[in-house]
């Protein structure tokens, strides 16, 4: 989807334009390679792993936000082991369990009060400062 969006918004090069055509379901090697390269085509250094996770991690709370990201999809990666910087994103990351079954565990909260706090800690996330700009 990043990639459909930097064509539209006027970058182009051969291999983003193959890595927007990619299937949801490709491989990720191929996935990765076709990023890195389109990264490299378009002059933009590969960021260091934790500062994107970082962003990745704001990016999910603007989703959570938007209606696109549902609660119990939050589960699905390791959100909680990411390395958090703010208090934003400690508050955040904090709220993921690791699998819903475990949420109660693992958070020490009910169903309903987890999403709220989470919405909460979603909203500070998304307005605080960002990391660096453009994320």
């Amino acid at each position: 989807m990043v990639a459909a969006e930097a064509l539209v918004a006027g970058l182009d090069t051969p291999t983003l334009c193959e890595l927007a055509g990619l299937p949801r379901n490709a491989d990720v090697a191929d996935i990765r390679h076709a990023f890195e390269q389109t990264l490299a085509e378009c002059g933009i250094a590969l960021p260091d792993p934790g500062l994107a996770r970082r962003h990745a991690l704001r990016r999910l709370a603007a989703g959570l936000l938007a209606g696109e990201i549902e609660p119990a999809d939050l589960a699905t990666d390791d959100w909680w082991e990411a390395e958090t910087e703010t208090a934003e994103e400690r508050a955040f990351a904090r709220l993921v369990p690791q699998c819903m079954c475990c949420l109660e565990y693992t958070t020490g909260l009910e169903m309903r009060r987890w999403a709220a706090e989470l919405q909460t800690a979603a909203l500070a996330l998304t307005s605080s400062a960002p990391v660096v700009p453009g994320c």
